[in-house]
């Protein structure tokens, strides 16, 4: 309560409907978050789940557009269209769980592989994506961060993406991570590139490479590593994401194709990871 035996925010918010609205800890956890993302209320949207079992990270595979619009008589294109609206429903729902940076799989470094009308609807897609968010997003406060090689993309793609980066770059909420033109291999590689050029310039010795300065050198540097790592379309595969950060991430694959994984959908996966042990190599704390 506050002094003047009011509720407060966090108890107004989920009053009724979480048993956690009083624990000092969801509380406390709860206000970390709304620092961040004043629209959080992760007791409202998920009353079974502590708040600091919500993910700080969440990165997504967007797979399956193609074959939602394909079972509808459609060019793969619409589905692709219809994939843009998930993604706007899924930020705005990782918003209100508190959570503090999602990664989405956008355009891979190997769908150059297919065929010549897609990748441009897909770009032009990137266009009208950037373009049609970036004020939204900068309204909420949201971050933008896109990595891979965009400077391989075609120019409208990488102007539209320089815009958006710039609109949201003094923002202070959620980060919205756009991985376009990636691969993990390729991000890797850079990497040691980079260490490279400085070894040989004579900044850093080759006994000063640690897990900590591959880190510094990744494209998502200053992010934390993904507690979740979504994928929809059900397909088992990582597909050359993120290979060094999801090393202890928690994994979850989704029948749904991605324009049909919608907010309660992100839920449930958020409700599953919750539910979740994460030893990182050691025991539980009751293991004999």
């Amino acid at each position: 309560m506050t002094p003047e035996g009011t509720p407060s925010t966090i108890e107004r918010s989920s009053e009724g409907v979480s048993g956690f609205a009083d624990d000092p800890r969801a509380i406390e956890v709860i206000e970390r978050m709304r620092r961040r993302t004043p629209e959080a209320d992760p007791l409202a949207a998920l009353p079974d789940v502590h708040p600091e079992r919500i993910p700080r990270h969440v990165a997504i595979i967007m797979d399956g557009n193609g074959r939602w619009a394909e079972q509808r008589g459609f060019p793969r294109v619409f589905g692709h269209r219809n994939g843009a609206i998930s993604v706007r429903d899924v930020v705005t729902e990782a918003g209100r769980l508190g959570i503090e940076a999602l990664t989405l799989y956008s355009f891979s470094a190997e769908n150059w592989k297919r065929p010549k009308d897609e990748i441009d609807a897909l770009m032009d897609l990137c266009v009208t994506y950037c373009d049609g968010e970036r004020e939204k997003l900068a309204e909420k406060n949201v971050h933008v961060r896109v990595i891979g090689r965009t400077h391989e993309l075609p120019t409208e793609a990488r102007e539209a993406i320089e815009r958006l980066e710039a609109t949201t770059a003094s923002c202070t909420g959620p980060t919205l991570c756009l991985a376009i033109n990636y691969g993990s291999r390729n991000e890797i590689v850079d990497a040691v590139r980079s260490i490279g050029e400085r070894i040989a310039r004579g900044e850093i010795s080759p006994g000063e490479i640690d897990e900590s300065l591959i880190d510094q050198n990744l494209y998502t540097a200053g992010l934390p590593d993904p507690d979740l790592m979504i994928r929809t379309g059900g397909e088992m595969r990582i597909s050359n994401y993120l290979l060094w950060q999801l090393s202890y991430a928690e994994l979850y694959v989704s029948d749904l194709l991605w324009p049909d994984f919608d907010a309660s959908a992100l839920r449930g996966a958020v409700r599953a990871f919750a539910s979740r042990r994460r030893r990182f190599g050691g025991l539980d704390a009751d293991a004999t």
